[in-house]
């Protein structure tokens, strides 16, 4: 059993994410910016259907069950440099397996109508907080030779109008991804970019763009989180860098 961190660890996708890595039995650091859901969220995974049940390698040995810790830490993202503090804190553990980047925000608007406070608030928590977080934790990541997986978006791949804010963010943690992997070859970087998924952040995009918000007609969080744990399932002889999850 490894253990992993996941930012953003109460929004869809990073909740489903945790549900199906508690499932295979790992041990979870959960972080995100409400203490309360954070609690609720770690005190559902530790029992009913999300309890332990297997490992993540197929091909390994079964070992007797036993609980995986499960720890929280709240973060407020907007402030990246508390990040240090805040893990100095908690504790981290010398071996991390992997560290989820799940965390996001976006407001909509034209370039003419952001203004600064808007910009610096999507780059601190879906870029310079995405930075910070993975310097802090290298150390942990490599002595596990772990595995570094940023959630980003299709906005990442293609800017639309009104979207310009968040979609250099989302082009700025590509870069980052894509830096990380050729600096560190000895870990595996991945980065997923869903499409439109039935998320609350989802819900207020289609009320920022004046549209109803219907579940059906969106990539589900659990089917995001299934890609993205297959990439972490990848055996090490190969690693998945980039994929791309739409909805149908």
């Amino acid at each position: 059993m490894g253990t992993y961190l996941i930012t953003g660890a109460t929004g869809g996708i990073g909740t489903a994410v945790a549900e199906l890595l508690r499932e295979r039995g790992h041990g979870l650091i959960l972080t995100g910016r409400s203490p309360e859901r954070l609690d609720k969220l770690a005190a559902t995974l530790r029992g009913g259907a999300n309890a332990a049940t297997q490992v993540i390698n197929p091909g390994a040995v079964a070992s007797p069950p036993r609980a995986a810790s499960i720890s929280t830490i709240p973060l407020d993202l907007t402030t990246p440099r508390r990040i240090e503090a805040a893990l100095a804190m908690a504790g981290i553990p010398a071996r991390l397996d992997g560290l989820v980047h799940a965390a996001g925000m976006v407001h909509l608007g034209p370039v003419a109508g952001t203004e600064a406070d808007e910009w610096m608030e999507h780059l601190s928590v879906n870029l310079v907080s995405a930075a910070e977080m993975t310097r802090l934790l290298l150390p942990a990541l490599r002595a596990a030779e772990g595995h570094v997986v940023f959630v980003n978006s299709t906005a990442g791949l293609r800017a639309n109008p009104e979207w310009s804010a968040y979609a250099a963010s989302k082009f700025g943690l590509r870069a980052l991804a894509d830096s990380l992997r050729a600096e560190e070859p000895a870990l595996r970087v991945t980065t997923v970019y869903p499409g439109r998924t039935a998320t609350e952040m989802q819900r207020s995009v289609r009320a920022q763009e004046g549209h109803p918000y219907a579940e059906d007609d969106f990539a589900a969080p659990g089917t995001v989180a299934r890609v993205l744990v297959a990439a972490l399932e990848t055996p090490r002889d190969a690693v998945i860098s980039d994929v791309t999850v739409r909805p149908n």
